[in-house]
């Protein structure tokens, strides 16, 4: 019995980790190995998906219908929102717009929002302070500074990760205490 139990408990745990290692941001990734204005946006763009990913894993349909108040998003719209502005994010950065991805599913959205962080960190690491200078962000047909991107879209993901955080703990399924944002680790 106790044989079988263990077998239980080791499949479910190498079930788990299969399925944090298969998306992205489930670890923190390594930090550059110099500052610049491209690796310092990167590195946010990573604190960002990491956030994202621990905020979402785990979510259950009650989590994603939750919503605080009758005029609130649910944690489900916010997360079309954080997805929206991911894609503005890479948008930006990558020199185009990318097509919205089909996101039937929560396991489509939370997978393509991931990734979208990701194609955007690594495009700006790339970038010399010379680059970021000339990065540019069409509102509305007004060109502004990459500083509008830091201030908007990429605090705006910041922002609603939040809500995402506050929503599912008033449904009942809180964020993991094994999850040290700080240092960007998962401790045991």
């Amino acid at each position: 019995m106790k044989t079988g139990l263990f077998g239980i408990i080791m499949l479910a745990s190498l079930t788990a980790r299969t399925q944090r290692d298969s998306l992205l941001y489930g670890v923190f990734p390594p930090a550059p190995d110099h500052y610049s204005a491209g690796t310092v946006v990167s590195r946010m763009l990573d604190g960002l998906g990491f956030r994202y990913y621990w905020a979402t894993e785990g979510l259950r349909p009650i989590d994603l219908s939750f919503k605080p108040s009758a005029e609130a998003r649910t944690s489900r719209e916010t997360l079309d929102h954080i997805y929206a502005l991911s894609t503005m994010i890479i948008g930006v950065v990558g020199g185009n717009q990318i097509p919205p991805a089909q996101t039937e599913t929560f396991a489509e959205l939370r997978k393509a929002t991931l990734e979208n962080f990701k194609k955007a960190s690594t495009i700006i690491a790339g970038f010399s302070d010379a680059d970021m200078e000339k990065l540019k962000v069409d509102f509305g047909g007004t060109k502004l500074p990459f500083w509008n991107m830091i201030n908007g879209p990429i605090s705006d993901c910041l922002w609603h990760v939040g809500q995402v955080v506050s929503f599912r703990r008033s449904s009942g399924n809180p964020f993991s205490a094994k999850v040290e944002v700080f240092l960007g680790k998962i401790m045991n």
